[in-house]
This record gives C-alpha cells, sequence and structure tokens, in this order.
C-alpha cells in the first residue's frame, strides 16, 4: 500500500499531466491511456489510483480549482493593499485572464468542461462549474465593502455591476486567448472600467 505522501504526489502527477493534455490539444484527447504517457508512468498505475476516465476528469476538476484559488489568494495577498475593495477585484479580474502558461491552461481546459458539462448530468453538478455564482456573490460583497467605506458612488448596485465585471473579464479574457488582443490591453479594460464605475482605492 503506497504512504499517503507518495499517493498524493502520485495523484498530483497523474492529474497535472491530463491538464497538459487537455491544455495543448483539448479535453477530447484526454484518455487513461494519454494521461499515462504524458505523465511517463503505466496505465495500470493510472487505473489504479483513479479506476474510470469520468473519476479521473472529475479529480482534475478539483486540482484545477484549487489552483485556481491559490493562484488568486497569492495574487491579492502580494499586492500593496490586500484588503482594499479595488484592489481585491482588480487582482481577482485579472488572475482571470489567460496572461502566462498556467492562467491560460486554465481557460483552455474549465471551458472545456463546462462545454463537456452541458451533456454531462454528473459533470455539470461539480460545484467548481458554479464557480462564476459564488465569484459574483464574492465580487458584490467587495463592491458593498467600497460603498460603505465611500468609495464606491451610492446608486451603483452591487449585484449588477458584479455580474457585468465577471462578463467583461471573460470576454477580455476570450480575446486574449484568440490573440484580439494582448494581456496588457486586457488588464487596462478592466481598470479603465473600474475607474468608469466610480471605483477609488481606500485611502492609506
Amino acid at each position: 500500500m503506497p504512504k499517503l505522501a507518495d499517493r498524493d504526489t502520485r495523484h498530483t502527477q497523474i492529474l497535472e499531466a491530463l491538464l497538459r493534455v487537455a491544455g495543448s490539444q483539448g479535453l477530447h484527447a484526454v484518455t487513461m491511456r494519454s494521461v499515462a504517457a504524458e505523465a511517463n508512468i503505466s496505465l495500470r498505475l493510472v487505473q489504479y489510483y483513479f479506476e474510470t476516465k469520468e473519476k479521473l476528469l472529475l479529480a482534475a476538476l478539483d486540482h484545477l480549482a484549487g489552483r485556481q484559488r491559490e493562484r488568486i489568494q497569492t495574487r491579492v495577498l502580494d499586492t500593496d493593499a490586500p484588503d482594499d475593495p479595488r484592489t481585491i477585484i482588480e487582482a481577482v479580474l485579472t488572475e482571470a485572464l489567460p496572461t502566462d502558461q498556467d492562467s491560460r491552461t486554465f481557460h483552455l481546459v474549465y471551458t472545456a468542461y463546462a462545454v463537456h458539462a452541458v451533456t454531462d448530468p454528473a459533470l455539470a453538478a461539480q460545484p467548481f462549474l458554479r464557480a462564476p455564482d459564488a465569484m459574483e456573490h464574492f465580487l458584490a460583497d467587495q463592491l458593498r465593502h467600497a460603498q460603505r467605506d465611500g468609495i464606491l458612488p451610492p446608486h451603483r448596485d452591487p449585484r449588477t455591476e458584479a455580474a457585468i465585471l465577471l462578463a467583461l473579464s471573460a470576454g477580455l479574457g476570450t480575446g486574449v486567448l484568440l490573440g484580439q488582443r494582448t494581456a496588457e490591453n486586457a488588464t487596462t479594460a478592466i481598470s479603465y472600467h473600474l475607474d468608469h464605475l466610480g471605483l477609488a482605492r481606500r485611502p492609506a
């Protein structure tokens, strides 16, 4: 029986291999055999840890969610004002853009999972695919904090503005993926829109 640490390491190795296959070739190219080849391990070992392709795909979705949460937390904590609503919102929306290989892979694979979920009830039931709902609530809460702090005009509706911000970020992200704009252009557009909302930074 493998030690727990060894199991965790092997799990991560296999799931990272799946994300590489899905990110470079598409989710349709993911099979237990292709993941084994990418991870440079035997097919039997992938089957030992995950049993079926469905379980492998669901586990990879959880892994992808964890990676995204860590990246957002790191980006927020690395800012000069991690408690400022404007800083937090900007960091979250910028992290949602495909600005490097990891975030590009996230966009490609998440989108592929979302499309696949339309015809796969088990996949559609996964909490991570409802992440935009949770993110909308989170952004709306940050906008309410900003209004209480007097750095967002009171006539702005936080829930509606949060939905618009998510739609803006998603559209800009697709544009970056397709080469229609640069990541810098997209980041500038987000900052411009936050200025247009009247969302200021909390005074130091």
